[in-house]
């Protein structure tokens, strides 16, 4: 009678919850207080690695919780791999004992099964030599059966849920990212998104320029070893070999991994999927932990369709700045035009004003320019246009910005830089351009420039403009090819 009493309250108390972490707690609880137990483990085996890890336990030390076991292995393997209990009341005489706990005397390991599937192993250990009697092992075998249904049904229900708040993750994401057509601003929401929906330390985001991979975008606790902006070639890592087959890889222990290359200091399990649209490649979600085997295969299709979602969300996203790319760059030079100077300008004041720094602009203008197309003829005008501008493109920082201002006018923007270094830009622009031959012109194409900076010359838009176009104009009045600066017109 007693013992049907405890088998009715054990059934009882682990199949009325779903929820795993409670369904394993009162199994400990089941067995410390009919069975009086003080080492129990309730190790349960992962689909993909096929080990057996403590889920759960009662008087484990720490160094033991981080022990793995693979089916055949310890008296707790066995059990695993022949699907039958294994009782050993004298452990120092069986070779078969793995020493978890240093006073263990007798072991009793019960695989829990369902359906003829081992989901995990019990295990119950004693102080005492011959602890576990032939009752006490067929209850524990017969509550094993309890325990094995009540852990799978949590198993089933926990995955359903998970299933369901990542579905709504992934509706989330592409609400928030389909809108979002700065490529910038949505790999920063995609990072954050991932982060908060899905068991990851890190989020790191690559995209394809030729044959590297451009470490755009980063978050999480991780440590990251390189800045953003490096590159690697899109050969190297994991990510490689995502790229080369197609296919998201995922390693839990990248310290086995044959080509994992590090990019983040605490990184123990990485999983990276293509971003892939319209049969295109153009980068790589890496997802980081700093927990081997963190990653669960199951997750895998929901974290694909994230992927899916952010690629097809950076293809919009390209597709609309090539759009305003076009826009912004002058059709015959191939450098950007008066509107993009426009915006650019504005950008660049208000920069040089919150930093409480400078900018220059220099206006350039072709000399006699229409004589030259009258002479030579409009087609070879165009050619000494896009000449003018591959010079400027040649020999300005990256940080300078070029512009064709209207006609045979130019305007360069120049960040961070006062009135006596634009100048020395200026001239050293005139001065390659007077020494270079431009066929099909026989004579000298010389350009006079006007270079007016900010906040001495003006602290607008237009102030700026009008100040450069005036110390240009008084350029041309003293005779061309030559550089003059506002200030000193003003003096």
């Amino acid at each position: 009678m007693q013992r049907t009493a405890i088998l009715y309250d054990a059934s009882q108390a682990v199949i009325s919850t779903f929820d795993l972490d409670e369904v394993l707690a009162r199994i400990l609880s089941i067995l410390e207080q009919y069975f009086h137990l003080k080492h129990i483990a309730i190790l349960l085996l992962d689909a993909e690695s096929q080990q057996l890890r403590v889920r759960s336990h009662t008087g484990w030390n720490d160094a033991s919780l981080q022990t793995l076991l693979s089916p055949g292995t310890g008296l707790i393997g066995t059990a695993a791999q022949n699907k039958r209990l294994v009782y050993v009341p004298d452990v120092s005489k069986d070779s078969r004992y793995i020493q978890t706990i240093e006073t263990t005397k007798s072991e009793l390991a019960v695989p829990l099964i369902v359906r003829d599937e081992v989901v995990g192993v019990l295990d119950c250990q004693s102080e005492q030599l011959n602890f576990f009697d032939p009752d006490t092992i067929d209850l524990l075998r017969i509550f094993s059966t309890q325990a094995s249904v009540a852990i799978q049904n949590a198993r089933l229900y926990s995955l359903e849920q998970r299933k369901a708040a990542q579905l709504e993750a992934i509706n989330h994401i592409a609400r928030q990212t389909t809108a979002v057509l700065d490529i910038n601003e949505l790999l920063g929401k995609v990072s954050t998104f991932v982060l908060q929906a899905f068991p990851v330390d890190h989020v790191a985001i690559y995209l394809k320029e030729s044959d590297h991979f451009v470490f755009l975008e980063h978050r999480g606790r991780l440590t990251p070893i390189d800045a953003a902006g490096s590159s690697f070639p899109t050969s190297a890592g994991l990510s490689g070999r995502a790229v080369s087959t197609e296919k998201a890889v995922l390693e839990n222990d990248v310290q086995n991994a044959r080509d994992y290359i590090p990019g983040f200091k605490e990184t123990r399990a990485e999983l990276c999927i293509p971003l892939q649209s319209f049969g295109e490649t153009m980068g790589v979600l890496c997802l980081e932990s700093a927990r081997i085997n963190a990653f669960d295969p199951a997750d895998l299709p929901a974290l694909e369709s994230v992927a899916d979602i952010c690629a097809n969300a950076i293809q919009n996203a390209r597709y609309v700045q090539r759009v305003r790319h076009m826009a912004y760059v002058d059709g015959l030079t191939g450098i950007y035009n008066r509107r993009f100077f426009e915006t650019r300008i504005e950008e660049e004041i208000e920069r040089a004003k919150r930093y409480q720094g400078a900018m220059s602009v220099i206006m350039f203008d072709i000399d006699h320019f229409k004589r030259l197309n009258d002479e030579f003829g409009h087609l070879l005008g165009d050619d000494v246009l896009r000449q003018v501008s591959n010079l400027f493109n040649q020999n300005l920082r990256k940080a300078d910005v070029a512009c064709r201002f209207g006609g045979e006018e130019f305007a360069i923007i120049v960040p961070e830089t006062t009135g006596e270094d634009a100048y020395a830009v200026a001239d050293k622009l005139r001065r390659v351009i007077a020494q270079t031959l431009f066929p099909g012109v026989p004579r000298a194409v010389t350009v006079t420039a006007g270079v007016a900076s900010y906040p001495v010359n003006g602290t607008t838009r237009d102030e700026l403009v009008k100040a450069a176009d005036e110390a240009l104009y008084a350029g041309k009045q003293a005779g061309r090819n030559t550089v003059v600066t506002a200030s000193s017109i003003l003096k």
